[in-house]
């Protein structure tokens, strides 16, 4: 039996636009949220952003503050240490896992990504290329078959994605990155997983990856 789709409700639209501002950077790390400013360029009315503002409290993306007010997530440099070693301990555990489970898979849609990911660099498409190196790392995941490693990678999915569009975007960095990204393919291809996984820690890792030296955010 097919499911049917539900209409999303005005809370869920208005979670997505404001979700979608703060990954993206509209929304600065550590601005200042206005109920009635957000609803009125929404045109809803503060019920919704206010709920909304609720969701992204759950999600880490904002941060509620007694007598201040709601702000966007700020990050220190213990915070983007803690996020980097639980991405290496999840990623590298998924990398083997779908290694054994679905090698020829995850190469596939790494290889697929990539593809864009070069078209992308190709077009200057900053916004897309970083789109994409959520989703090759999120490939990863997927690929090992393991509903709680998704789930647990999930929870910093969308701080990791803040990040990536606000620290990620600098010319050396990308092409570091594309570089790496196809070198992990070539490593799988080869079945050297052992390497594979070392290039993953160098890569994310916070001695080596790309975070380590970004300076605090609050």
């Amino acid at each position: 039996m097919n499911r049917i789709e539900r209409p999303k409700s005005l809370t869920e639209l208005v979670f997505e636009e404001i979700k979608d501002e703060i990954v993206t950077g509209q929304l600065a790390m550590g601005e200042m949220l206005s109920e009635t400013r957000i609803a009125t360029r929404l045109d809803v009315s503060r019920t919704p952003v206010r709920e909304a503002f609720a969701r992204l409290e759950l999600e880490g993306l904002v941060q509620s503050r007694p007598q201040r007010g709601t702000f966007v997530l700020t990050m220190g440099n213990g915070e983007l240490q803690d996020i980097c070693d639980t991405r290496v301990c999840l990623e590298t555990g998924a990398l083997r896992a779908a290694f054994e489970r679905a090698r020829t898979d995850l190469i596939a849609a790494l290889q697929a990504i990539v593809t864009e990911m070069a078209r992308a660099r190709d077009a200057d498409a900053t916004a897309d290329y970083l789109r994409l190196d959520a989703e090759y790392h999120e490939a990863i995941l997927t690929a090992s078959r393991n509903p709680f490693m998704v789930d647990a990678y999930m929870t910093i999915a969308a701080k990791m994605s803040v990040l990536r569009n606000k620290l990620g975007n600098h010319p050396d960095h990308m092409r570091k990155s594309f570089d790496e990204h196809c070198r992990l393919i070539e490593l799988l291809e080869a079945e050297d997983l052992s390497a594979a996984t070392d290039l993953l820690v160098s890569h994310i890792g916070r001695k080596e990856g790309s975070y380590w030296s970004i300076p605090a955010t609050e």
